[in-house]
């Protein structure tokens, strides 16, 4: 057998007598509440009792959202209804449960009905679960789209190859929520044969698709027949009202290996150029603005470094560990919460967030902990101490490639808990984009609905040949007051919605 095997199913249809539940009915919402409440029941576990459960890793789950709206705007032939995709923590939930329960197939019966569901599964090398989106969409290679004039009354099924409805259902026009979770079976039955150590992909969609008899979308010039409650909104092809808001944190039940950055969005469906591809920081245009390198977010710190001995402020949250911390003196106590005596960097060796070789961490600072308790963990030993004090935890910095019109209420907007943002990775040129793409509202603070890349140079942060950008989420502002700063101007607003931001430079 092959050090990979990678399959996929798909639920198609059902009958055209079966009840169909809006995607916020009442009645789907409490279905899929039961299954939550079955999961919370049975994934209680003593050794985390503080940490939320998730079945997904965040950065899977926004890799996984941005591919399929990328996908379902690039469909050919166009489609004129295709509507933008959202994640919905319900459906997320419901996967969940049904992945828990390493059955083959799909499920639950009853909730069928009223949701899609694409599955996957592989064992030995490691395949992201983008990787399986793509391979659901690739069917499209055995499908023809059934035009007009050939759905009278019906629309004929044109598939030449095994199976397409993975593919339909990923681009049903009407199918606008999806929520998915990966869980890692033990023993799982793939038709017939025992799987050990299988990854399971669940992605659950409402409203559902792959109705028999019916076109996955209607051709036409993307976005002429959006229904009205869009507003004759339009974004990269699909039908836009917004992202609603996101309550996820990154901090989820990691069950595969880190992904590589994301790929780029493509760009609004302007008659505009794509953004160049990111790079590294550049040189280019070295005169076109004016870089400052005194406002860092990352502070560089020794191994001894304790918790107690930095400031206690929002921009004191992430920090530059050294090389070769494993064999040095600092203490640490605790285990996933370590007292604020603990050295920073041997607790995120400890926590396996960095390994020998240093590297960024990002700190969440707790209030009164009742006790710690030792572990030896990744080399690192930890003590135990078992009276209160203050705790913090450790986290990994991700880093994200970002677009030019990326803006940090798309990727960590303000939480009142500590909202931890990726480092990004911003492309060339991105000064050259237009404000009513790509705005940017304030100076030094920024409303949230800015530009990334472009509050940056305008903060002096970056070049306009791009580079890395670290960010601080923060809450709303009353207003802001536009500036003309390295060749960009930024606008002036009062009584906005949303939070804001902070821009940082990133030591090379």
């Amino acid at each position: 057998m092959h050090n990979l095997v990678s399959i996929a199913l798909l639920f198609l249809g059902a009958s055209l007598a079966a009840s169909l539940f809006l995607p916020d009915s009442l009645e789907l919402r409490q279905l899929m509440q039961r299954y939550q409440d079955e999961l919370e029941h049975n994934g209680t576990k003593a050794d985390a009792p503080l940490r939320t459960r998730r079945a997904i890793r965040w950065s899977d789950r926004e890799e996984i959202l941005q591919l399929h709206n990328k996908l379902r705007g690039e469909v050919y032939p166009t489609a004129s209804n295709m509507e933008y995709m959202i994640w919905d923590d319900e459906l997320e939930k419901s996967a969940t449960y049904w992945a828990e329960q390493c059955q083959w197939e799909h499920g639950p019966k009853d909730l069928l009905m009223s949701i899609g569901q694409n599955l996957a599964v592989h064992w030995g090398r490691y395949r992201s679960p983008a990787y399986h989106v793509q391979a659901w969409y690739d069917e499209v290679k055995d499908y023809t789209y059934p035009y007009p004039h050939e759905c009278n009354p019906w629309c004929p099924e044109r598939c030449s190859g095994p199976m397409c409805t993975h593919y339909t259902q990923l681009v049903w026009a009407t199918t606008n929520r999806v929520g998915c979770a990966v869980h890692v079976c033990p023993r799982m039955d793939v038709w017939g044969e025992i799987w050990e150590t299988a990854v399971y992909l669940v992605c659950n969609y409402s409203p559902k698709g792959n109705w028999i008899g019916e076109a996955p979308y209607q051709h036409g010039r993307p976005c002429s027949q959006c229904p009205p409650s869009y507003g004759g909104s339009c974004r990269d092809n699909l039908c836009y009202k917004g992202d609603p808001e996101r309550h996820e944190s990154p901090d989820m039940n990691e069950v595969e290996k880190p992904q590589e950055p994301l790929h780029p969005r493509t760009t609004p469906t302007k008659s505009q150029p794509k953004p160049s591809s990111p790079q590294k920081p550049a040189n280019a245009n070295p005169s076109s603005t004016k870089l400052s390198r005194t406002n860092y977010l990352a502070q560089n710190i020794k191994c001894e470094t304790r918790m107690r001995d930095k400031c206690k402020g929002a921009t004191c949250n992430r920090y530059n560990c050294p090389a070769n911390c494993l064999n040095k003196k600092g203490k640490v106590w605790g285990t996933l919460y370590y007292d604020v005596q603990s050295s920073i960097c041997r607790a995120a060796i400890h926590y396996g967030v960095i390994d020998n070789n240093g590297g960024l961490v990002d700190i969440t600072r707790k209030d009164n902990f009742p006790f710690f308790v030792k572990a030896t963990k990744n080399g690192v030993e930890s003590l135990s101490k078992y009276k209160p004090g203050n705790a913090f935890t450790v986290s990994r910095v991700e880093e994200q490639t970002i677009d030019c019109y990326t803006t940090v209420a798309e990727i960590c907007p303000f939480k009142e808990s500590t909202s931890h943002c990726p480092r990004v990775i911003c492309p060339a040129n991105c000064i050259n984009e237009p404000s009513y793409w790509a705005p940017v509202v304030g100076s030094n603070i920024y409303g949230d609905g800015s530009s990334i890349c472009r509050a940056a140079i305008h903060a002096g942060v970056i070049k306009a040949g791009g580079g890395y950008v670290d960010l601080l989420a923060l809450d709303k502002r009353k207003s802001y007051t536009g500036t003309l700063k390295n060749g960009i101007q930024s606008e002036s607003k009062t009584n906005t919605d949303g939070g804001s931001f902070r821009v940082f430079a990133v030591r090379e």
